[in-house]
């Protein structure tokens, strides 16, 4: 009776300890999907303000209650082979983007793009432009217009165009590593 007793016992526990086990791993699974989740930057498109191999925690959670906004740092996929990209937010629907003459306009405004500072020095020391003159381009409903940072080293919508509003993942909240470079990204 005891032997017995003592199986039904660890029948128990075992069965305890698995149901903890799969909340925890469903939980996991659930942020991961839907709120929050770690991302490699990769490439110099977002220099100098993110680099290369940098570890971002992206709010996944946020785009669910409101559109993406001029400014944030997205990470989209731009189209059907699953690549991440991180991109800033330059333009939404309904805008009207040009650059012309190494400044960037939206609605016929200057953009003032503070974060582009150390580029845009870096550029007229080597002679050239950071951003080529290109549009003007209407940002259709459902779109948002995104940059690289690194405006000549950046595959962005001047290429392929207004990004979905269902391409894109979440916005980029924290640096978390190297922990030397801990910071919120602007």
């Amino acid at each position: 009776m005891e032997q017995t007793n003592s199986v039904s016992k660890w029948k128990v526990e075992l069965l305890d300890w698995l149901k903890s086990f799969l909340l925890i791993g469903g939980l996991t699974v659930f942020i991961y999907v839907f709120v929050m989740a770690p991302y490699v930057v990769q490439g110099r498109s977002m220099e100098s303000t993110l680099h290369d191999r940098e570890r971002v925690i992206v709010n996944k959670a946020v785009y669910y209650l409101k559109d993406p906004q001029p400014g944030d740092i997205v990470i989209i996929h731009p189209d059907a082979s699953g690549d991440n990209w991180i991109k800033r937010v330059v333009a939404v629907a309904g805008d009207t983007v040009e650059a012309k003459g190494d400044q960037l306009y939206v609605n016929g405004k200057p953009l003032s793009e503070e974060y582009l500072t150390a580029n845009k020095l870096k550029a007229s020391a080597a002679g050239v432009t950071l951003t080529e003159d290109f549009g003007p381009i209407k940002i259709p409903a459902g779109c948002v217009f995104v940059m690289g940072d690194n405006r000549n080293n950046s595959m962005d919508s001047r290429v392929i165009g207004p990004v979905k509003l269902d391409h894109v993942v979440g916005r980029a909240e924290l640096v978390y590593w190297p922990l030397s470079d801990i910071r919120l990204p602007h």
